[in-house]
């Protein structure tokens, strides 16, 4: 009698078991919330279904009848712990999905699901066929061994990955500088290397394990808008408080810059000749660094000469004169001929 409903039995489960597989694979990966669901919903039918039955899933009774049933029962049970993985693995996606995290928390999510499928693949192996586990880990682990020794350099940038992921200094889409000057937008993260899109529309490829070496800097956190500066230098025969005046209404005009917070006039210094001034203005986003510098050039030149103020020479392009012996005259401080102060240039 117990042959007989283990028979049956083990064919429904069979039959959930299909099913369940061709209604999953039919939804599609648009669709994580229904595909999880589903999975839960067969799962639960064929663990209802051998519980009714009196069978244990992760455990082969010795009194099972041979032939047929048998084999039902082992695709049963290989089915159900198929659908378990798969319930467990479904819920892992779908966490992320609703955490908005697809991309960035993709390495976790390949490290889960390998956990999952290697843990049902031992358990199929041990409670199914009846497999000595104990002796097949211990054979594995001295292989893993060997091949983590031969793939030490790779292995690297698979853990530095992981760290990396679990850090997050950076997010797909974030724009990053480097200790050397490198920059860009992230735009993959996978197992082995980060890609940034630079400036220039060139991929760099770095590998996880040097990325992690290095320190960085993330331009886009807490916010996109990145402080750029330019210096200049104005003669002094205005004062400093119109020379200001002037520059603010300049940089109040520009429209590819941030005007909150407002942008700065900053006097560095001064001697005989003129001010040094820098003015610090954010942009929206690093990559709009050098249109917006060429609209505040642009503005600020126009501005200046609107209202008289004149750009001064650097500081290193005035030759000092020292005073001849015997001459009461005042050293004559005179600017450098351009030839001598650009040599590589014709007069």
């Amino acid at each position: 009698m117990f042959d007989n409903v283990a028979s049956i039995t083990f064919a429904i489960v069979v039959a959930f078991g299909v099913i369940g597989i061709v209604v999953w694979h039919v939804q599609g990966k648009t669709k994580p919330t229904a595909r999880l669901i589903v999975q839960i919903l067969f799962f639960a039918a064929m663990t209802a279904a051998l519980l009714s039955a009196g069978i244990l899933p992760h455990r082969v009774s010795a009194g099972e009848a041979n032939g047929i049933p048998a084999y039902l029962g082992t695709s049963a049970r290989i089915l159900w712990w198929v659908h378990l993985a798969w319930a467990t693995i479904g819920f892992v996606r779908l966490y992320i999905v609703l955490d908005r995290r697809p991309q960035e928390a993709r390495l976790i999510q390949d490290l889960i699901v390998a956990g999952v499928y290697l843990g049902v693949a031992l358990s199929i192996t041990g409670f199914v066929f009846g497999a000595p586990v104990g002796t097949l880990v211990a054979t594995s682990g001295v292989v893993a061994i060997i091949l983590g020794l031969a793939l030490q350099n790779t292995l690297g940038d698979v853990f530095s990955g992981i760290a990396l992921t679990l850090g997050r200094p950076f997010s797909i889409g974030d724009w990053i500088q480097l200790a050397d000057g490198t920059e860009g937008r992230i735009v993959q993260n996978d197992w082995r290397s980060t890609q940034l899109l630079t400036p220039a529309n060139n991929i760099v490829v770095l590998p996880n394990s040097a990325l992690a070496k290095v320190s960085l800097t993330n331009l886009t956190r807490p916010d996109e808008t990145h402080l750029a500066t330019l210096v200049i230098r104005i003669a002094t025969d205005r004062q400093p408080l119109f020379i200001e005046t002037i520059l603010k209404t300049a940089l109040e005009d520009c429209q590819r810059i941030v005007q909150t917070p407002k942008p700065i006039v900053a006097f560095k210094g001064i001697d005989a000749f003129a001010i040094d001034v820098e003015l610090q203005f954010r942009v929206t986003s690093p990559a709009n660094r050098t249109p917006a510098r060429n609209e505040v050039i642009d503005v600020v030149s126009r501005h200046c000469t609107e209202s008289g103020l004149r750009f001064a020479m650097p500081a290193h392009a005035y030759l000092v004169m020292p005073a001849i012996d015997g001459d009461k005259k005042a050293s004559a401080i005179t600017p450098l001929p351009r030839a001598f102060e650009h040599p590589f240039e014709s007069a």
